[in-house]
C-alpha cells in the first residue's frame, strides 16, 4: 500500500469501460480500510456502508415465508447483497450472474473481503452472463428470490441495453423466472416513479423501501432504494 494508503488491486479494460479495484485507508477514520470499485474513474461501489445492499436481500426474505428458496443475483459487485441472503438457512441455493469475467476473477482470487466466506459456501455459485438477456429470455428454471443490483438506478444505467427490462414489458418477461408468490427485488440509488408504476403495473403487490444512511464525514443523509414486487 502506497504511503498515501492507496493501493490498486485491480485495473481492467472491459466493454463497460476501465473498471478498478481498489484498498484504501482513511485518513478521517483512523485504523478503517475500505476496498472501492469505480468504473472510468467514477465511483461504483464501496465496502463502507452495505446497508442498503444487505437489505436487498433481507427485506426480500422476510417477504417469503418459504424454504430452500432458489435465488438468483444479477450483479456480484463486493458480494454483501449474495452474503446476506446465505446468511439464511432458509436458502437452498444461490447464483449470482455477473457480467463482467473480471469481477468472478478478483473473487476467485479473493481480492476482497467476502471473497472467502462466498467461495466457502457450497450453496454459493459465480457464474459470466448478462442478468437482463437471461430475464428477457424464456425462463429454464424459476427462483423464489431473483434479486437485481446492475445499475446506479432505472434512469442511469451502466449499459442503456438493459433499458427494457425497467418497463411493464420487461418487468412482465422476468416474473416469468419466478416461482409463485416469488420476489423479484430491484436496487436503485435514487428514487424512481415511473418504474414503481411499472412494477405496479406487474406485480399484485409491491414494495418500495428506502434506506437511509448517514455519512458522518460529510454530515449528510443518502437515501438508497429498494423496489420489490411478488408474483
Amino acid at each position: 500500500m502506497s504511503p498515501s494508503g492507496l493501493k490498486i488491486l485491480a485495473y481492467e479494460l472491459t466493454p463497460l469501460g476501465i473498471l478498478c479495484l481498489r484498498r484504501r485507508k482513511l485518513p478521517s477514520d483512523p485504523g478503517t480500510t475500505v476496498t472501492e470499485v469505480t468504473l472510468d474513474g467514477e465511483f461504483l461501489m464501496s465496502s463502507r456502508n452495505t446497508a442498503s445492499e444487505r437489505a436487498l436481500a433481507e427485506s426480500a426474505l422476510e417477504m417469503h415465508p418459504g424454504l430452500e428458496l432458489k435465488t438468483l443475483v444479477g450483479g456480484l459487485g463486493l458480494g454483501y447483497t449474495a452474503s446476506a441472503a446465505l446468511a439464511s438457512p432458509r436458502v437452498g441455493s444461490l447464483e449470482t450472474v455477473e457480467l463482467l469475467p473480471q469481477v468472478i476473477a478478483w473473487l476467485d482470487q479473493r481480492l476482497w473481503p467476502l471473497a472467502d466466506e462466498l467461495k466457502a459456501d457450497t450453496r454459493f455459485q459465480a457464474v459470466q452472463g448478462d442478468i437482463f438477456k437471461l430475464l428477457a429470455g424464456p425462463p429454464k428454471r424459476r427462483f423464489d428470490l431473483i434479486l437485481i443490483d446492475v445499475d446506479h438506478s432505472p434512469e442511469e444505467r451502466l449499459d442503456e441495453a438493459s433499458g427494457s427490462f425497467y418497463t411493464a414489458k420487461g418487468l412482465a418477461r422476468a416474473k416469468r423466472h419466478l416461482e409463485p408468490g416469488g420476489i423479484l427485488g430491484v436496487w436503485s440509488y435514487s428514487e424512481c416513479i415511473p418504474f414503481g408504476e411499472a412494477l405496479r403495473k406487474t406485480f399484485a403487490e409491491v414494495r418500495i423501501q428506502p434506506v437511509l444512511f448517514q455519512n458522518r464525514l460529510a454530515d449528510t443523509v443518502r437515501t438508497d432504494w429498494l423496489y420489490f414486487g411478488r408474483s
